[in-house]
């Protein structure tokens, strides 16, 4: 039996400290998942607050023989989508995973200081996408999901899900070699 079964299975029998294992195993991945598609701190702590209170109220329905992270984002990408649907505005935030990216913590601080200007060129590439293009973006490169599971994640086709990607990265490579000065380092990277 996986961890994650162990832990349904627990959790189904009234264990709390296996509820807050589970929270603890997954509320950084889910947190920056919310974060990436809100863009928005305060929103993304909500949506995982409500992610674990759903969790917990559908656990007697969850199949504990496959892994619970595609369940779990799968819940914490439609909250995201509600929040941006009852603001009606468009993340464009996606800091943390290009702080996480580009500065980690064995980065010295002039790297950092080099990387502030690419990290707002990569922001707004990413930041103006569209919601689903950002969110495939989001799953499949920030968060590691294989393409299936993107698409369990998503509630769509395997096949809508590449080409969400496709378009996303010709958009993105688009915009930028438009910014001179990523130009020359993205025509070498394709050669």
């Amino acid at each position: 039996m996986g961890e994650d079964a162990q832990l349904v299975t627990q959790i189904r029998g009234g264990d709390l400290d296996a509820f807050e294992a589970l929270y603890h195993k997954y509320k950084r991945s889910l947190y920056h998942t919310a974060l990436a598609i809100t863009g928005n701190a305060g929103a993304a702590e909500e949506a995982l607050q409500d992610c674990f209170v759903r969790a917990y109220a559908a656990i007697e329905r969850v199949d504990a023989s496959h892994p619970l992270a595609p369940w779990l984002h799968r819940i914490i990408v439609n909250l995201s989508y509600n929040w941006i649907g009852r603001t009606q505005r468009w993340p464009l935030s996606l800091d943390a995973f290009v702080d996480r990216l580009l500065c980690g913590p064995a980065s010295c601080p002039e790297h950092c200081a080099e990387a502030d200007e690419l990290r707002s060129i990569v922001r707004d590439a990413v930041g103006s996408l569209s919601l689903k293009q950002r969110s495939v973006v989001v799953l499949f490169y920030f968060q590691g999901f294989t393409l299936a599971e993107t698409a369990y994640i998503l509630d769509c086709p395997v096949g809508t899900v590449k080409s969400r990607l496709h378009r996303a990265s010709q958009a993105l490579r688009s915009q930028l070699l438009e910014d001179r000065r990523l130009a020359s380092e993205l025509a070498y990277a394709t050669l």
